[in-house]
């Protein structure tokens, strides 16, 4: 299973991006993001048929983040607005094979089998 991650690129803080995540296959989907010298962090995680979507605590009151996937395109996206620059990261797209409850484990790396190879999002400030 290979995952293809693109729509990073350079903003200016207050711009939006989408990033897309193309992965075929019967799977849950989260997004996770990493900085040089700090750990992967979950940004955001939906069930395969899209019913339920998760998002970490803390990117509440930072850049506005939606999750959602359209299965008939085979692809995931995060839609992300007003970025500032402590959002600059890189940004991977995950693949968990479901198997049991996904609101057990959307937010641990482990969880998920397949990775993308991660896109760059740079915001100025």
């Amino acid at each position: 299973v290979q995952l293809q991650a693109s729509g990073g690129g350079l903003v200016q803080a207050g711009d939006s991006l989408r990033l897309s995540c193309a992965a075929s296959g019967r799977f849950h989907m989260g997004w996770f993001r990493q900085v040089p010298g700090k750990v992967r962090e979950f940004v955001s995680g939906i069930t395969w048929s899209g019913s339920r979507n998760y998002y970490a605590p803390s990117m509440k009151g930072r850049a506005t983040i939606t999750i959602s996937r359209d299965n008939a395109k085979s692809t995931a996206y995060l839609q992300m607005e007003r970025l500032r620059p402590e959002d600059t990261a890189v940004y991977y797209c995950a693949a968990a094979v479901p198997r049991s409850d996904f609101s057990g484990y959307y937010y641990d790396t482990a969880g998920y089998h397949y990775w993308g190879q991660g896109t760059l999002v740079t915001v100025s400030s």
